[in-house]
């Protein structure tokens, strides 16, 4: 049995690491290397509603107003969905509305969570698509004219439901922040386009995403009860068949926590709705149209049960080190190994992600920490979440997953 556990240890990353490698070359090459921009006369583009779902953030809200506000576009409106703030928040957005003719406000008095903030975001709006940041994020000037061909392009984009844009991290002085940096080039955006590539994507983007509404309508719209709204908002598009895809010219600049403790509240969220979502979406397998979503799913369980096994080894590593004085080899050579793919990776990312921005291949340096702390962290994470994520069998569709403000870091 352990020499299952160790096999599965060793070949599951690898064998994952080489698809995410060859699976990003091939976006590369095949729809990235070519410096295309899509040029369509003002009156082909569609009018846009960009939504801004906030919750106590009176530190960063002003300025994501103020670069909301000034992108390269002809045809929007923003809206923010003050979602029953306690701060300053709501004071601030009213200062705002004279400064910027195409803001508009939507005030939650109770806050619902974002899920539900998006909702009523939607049912003010008057854009046929949806743009959706968080209230930290800066859009590039040129982000939606990168993302709106997908939705208007004859022909071939009739089908397109939702395309998430490119999330850059803008606060990088310490090492979190700039371990974080590498994780979002080289691990995020490896499995987003290795995932167009298959087809089926597991989450937008929550920080940057444009829906078209009428595929929000037809899904649903988003599950207020799911603490993730990005990752169930994505499946249920795609169960009804609405194609979601990656853009990474459309780049979006965020803000990501600087501590420990923020990165862990963050990461136990994202795991829990990861598990939520797998868990709501097990009956696919009933139902042979869903075939294509079958690699994502079993992927996503599979990098749950590697976790697992993961924190179990350690466990049998530190008992055996401690009471036998005996050194597990395999869990050793197995992390050496598997330390040189995950570097591979970083250098394959940042070599592609340097399109977008001059000088990132220096931070290939700060991924060394990365599988000596994050792998450990996700470990946890993961025996944390599970059960957290299990009450989701229990709960009530009804019901709110309400949210407070993250970490958001604010070193730049």
């Amino acid at each position: 049995m352990i020499n299952y556990l160790v096999l599965f240890l060793f070949y599951y990353p690898l064998v994952m690491g080489i698809v995410w490698i060859t699976g990003s070359l091939i976006y590369y090459v095949k729809k990235e290397k070519q410096n295309r921009f899509f040029e369509h006369s003002t009156e082909d583009l569609p009018f846009v509603s960009l939504l801004i779902p906030a919750y106590n953030e009176e530190q960063t809200i002003e300025e994501t107003v103020k670069y909301a506000s000034s992108l390269n576009y002809p045809n929007y409106e923003v809206i923010v969905i003050n979602d029953g703030s306690k701060d300053q928040t709501l004071t601030i957005l009213k200062s705002l509305l004279d400064q910027y003719p195409n803001l508009r406000l939507v005030n939650v008095v109770n806050n619902k969570g974002k899920a539900n903030a998006l909702k009523q975001g939607v049912l003010a709006s008057k854009g046929e698509l949806i743009a959706t940041i968080d209230s930290d994020a800066i859009l590039d000037k040129d982000a939606l004219n990168h993302i709106v061909p997908h939705f208007i392009t004859p022909n071939n984009g009739e089908r397109v439901g939702a395309v998430t844009g490119n999330p850059r991290i803008r606060n990088r002085t310490s090492l979190l922040a700039r371990i974080q940096l590498v994780e979002y080039a080289s691990i995020i955006g490896l499995i987003k386009r290795t995932q167009r590539v298959l087809g089926k994507v597991m989450t937008v983007s929550g920080v940057f995403v444009v829906f078209r509404k009428k595929a929000l309508l037809d899904a649903g719209m988003w599950d207020t009860d799911l603490i993730t709204d990005d990752i169930g908002i994505t499946w249920k598009l795609q169960r009804r068949f609405w194609d979601v895809r990656y853009e990474p010219k459309a780049l979006c600049w965020m803000l990501v926590p600087e501590t420990l403790k923020g990165i862990w509240k963050q990461r136990l969220r994202w795991t829990q709705g990861g598990i939520e979502v797998i868990l709501r979406h097990m009956d696919i397998f009933m139902d042979w149209r869903q075939r294509r979503l079958y690699p994502v799913y079993i992927e996503q369980v599979l990098s749950v049960l590697w976790s697992i096994t993961w924190f179990v080894s350690l466990l049998i590593m530190l008992y055996k080190y401690i009471f036998d004085q005996e050194f597990i080899m395999p869990t050793l050579w197995i992390g050496n190994y598997l330390s040189i793919i995950c570097l591979l990776q970083f250098l394959v990312a940042l070599y592609i992600e340097r399109k977008y921005e001059k000088g990132i291949l220096k931070y290939m340096l700060w991924g060394i920490w990365y599988p000596i702390l994050y792998w450990h962290i996700n470990a946890l994470l993961v025996i944390r979440a599970v059960p957290r994520g299990l009450k989701i069998l229990r709960k009530n569709k009804d019901q709110f997953a309400t949210w407070e403000s993250p970490d958001r870091g604010l070193h730049i």
